[in-house]
């Protein structure tokens, strides 16, 4: 009898805490618990306002690490542990600065140096602009770039409801822009800011000089929209201008860093790994809270949410927090490195990095019929307003991973603000809405619990 009355308690308190039978009546537990007992918005406070901007190879990255998985420590995982990885250390030395000269007329816009960049000579640098779209029009100009400063200033297309869409039609001339440049004998490149909007913040991120020999490094600034729109406007009325910048970044040796992983072991299948996570560097001109502290403390919200329900997967779940994913992908890189050499099993990796704001749904990388797999979860999402299952990008830091079957998922935030911040001085904690970052941790739980109840489709054996 009393063996019955033990039997039955204990069933009932499972019950209680959580019902696996009901995947409805679990998600929304789940979103109650993250709206209204969240941890996300304490801890993404903490990282930004305390510790600040978390540029690789930093005094205040390494401080992220401690501080990150010292809190993972607090939830009651089965591991926590580092991962080593050597990490670049590039840093912005003096504030840029630069104006244009128009006649005996100065004119100061705002810029920044690109991650990676070299510095001007330490008087800076003037000479002729030279305007393009694109790298393209660089094979048509040939030698008249030589000696001049390549100003390439193609906006972001306004028209894409998809902003990412926009980003990456315009983004090579940022990433490559220098190096195409040098090649003509340019001894500079100003890249307008991506950025949708116009104000004056420009926006930095990372850019390459590709094979290039050290010796024809060229310095390389964003200039903001403004800027942009003022510079373009001044060349139409004189195109004999010119255009003076000066920067003091460097590139020191590289430095020792960590990927911060916490994990709780599967209880089914420990040998098959789901991985959620998000990148814990970010650029060095403000604290990172949308790209990508959101992401981090989203996904540590996440598996926090799991756990606070006694949840027991079935596979093993682990969080991520990436190192170096802004000026290297460093960290992505090297746990799958480390993966392979480990032999493990990844079968589902979501990722968060594209901001706080509102969740709208899910960028899905998986063959078609897990792409249908998970497209078959809409309607659970549907009473939360996240309604969009579309195939596309998982994530930079996941991209790396490899598995005989795997499925990578993004986390799709509503993006019309986005790069309002993006890589920008005004991407701080004020910008970040508490109940939009405890939806996305919400959605994220939700999927993980999804995906690790039902599993992933694998391919017929022969």
């Amino acid at each position: 009898m009393k063996k019955t009355i033990l039997l039955t308690a204990v069933l009932l308190s499972g019950l209680t805490s959580f019902a696996q039978s009901n995947d409805e009546k679990n998600i929304k537990s789940f979103y109650r618990k993250a709206l209204t007992d969240s941890k996300c918005y304490m801890w993404l406070e903490y990282l930004s306002n305390d510790i600040g901007s978390r540029l690789s190879g930093s005094e205040s990255a390494a401080k992220a690490v401690q501080y990150t998985k010292s809190q993972l420590e607090t939830l009651g995982l089965d591991k926590v542990y580092l991962q080593e990885v050597m990490v670049p250390h590039w840093v912005r030395g003096e504030k840029e600065t630069a104006y244009i000269l128009d006649n005996k007329t100065k004119t100061v816009v705002p810029i920044c140096a690109l991650g990676s960049s070299v510095a001007t000579p330490k008087t800076g640098i003037t000479a002729e602009v030279i305007e393009v779209k694109g790298i393209a029009d660089l094979a048509v100009l040939g030698d008249k770039v030589k000696g001049k400063i390549v100003f390439y200033n193609r906006p972001m297309d306004p028209e894409n409801i998809e902003t990412f869409k926009s980003y990456g039609a315009c983004v090579d001339q940022r990433y490559a822009g220098a190096k195409e440049a040098a090649k003509l004998g340019a001894v500079g490149t100003i890249v307008r800011s991506m950025n949708l909007r116009l104000d004056d913040f420009p926006h930095t991120g990372n850019q390459s000089y590709g094979d290039l020999p050290k010796e024809q490094y060229i310095p390389t600034a964003a200039i903001s929209t403004n800027g942009a729109e003022l510079l373009s406007e001044s060349l139409k009325n004189n195109p004999s201008l010119k255009f003076y910048f000066k920067q003091s970044c460097e590139t020191l040796p590289d430095v020792l860093s960590y990927n911060v992983i916490g994990e709780i072991t599967g209880k089914d299948h420990p040998e098959d790994i789901m991985v959620v996570g998000g990148h814990l560097d970010s650029w060095d001109l403000a604290d990172g809270s949308h790209d990508d502290g959101a992401g981090v403390v989203q996904s540590m919200e996440a598996i926090r949410i799991l756990k606070s329900f006694n949840y027991k997967p079935k596979n093993t779940i682990r969080v991520v927090l990436f190192m170096n994913e802004e000026n290297g992908t460093r960290g992505g890189k090297k746990y799958e490195e480390v993966a392979k050499q480990n032999k493990e099993n990844h079968i589902f990796a979501l990722e968060s990095d594209s901001g706080g704001f509102t969740p709208r749904g899910f960028s899905i990388d998986a063959d078609d019929a897990n792409l249908k797999k998970i497209q078959g979860y809409k309607d659970f999402f549907e009473p939360y307003m996240v309604h969009s299952f579309t195939i596309g990008h998982g994530g930079s830091d996941i991209d790396p991973l490899t598995s005989k079957t795997l499925v990578k998922v993004g986390l799709k935030p509503d993006s019309q603000r986005y790069f309002d911040y993006h890589h920008a001085a005004n991407d701080k904690f004020d910008a970040i809405n508490k109940r939009e970052l405890e939806l996305g941790a919400a959605t994220m739980a939700s999927l993980l619990y999804l995906v690790d109840q039902n599993g992933i489709v694998l391919p017929a054996s022969n």
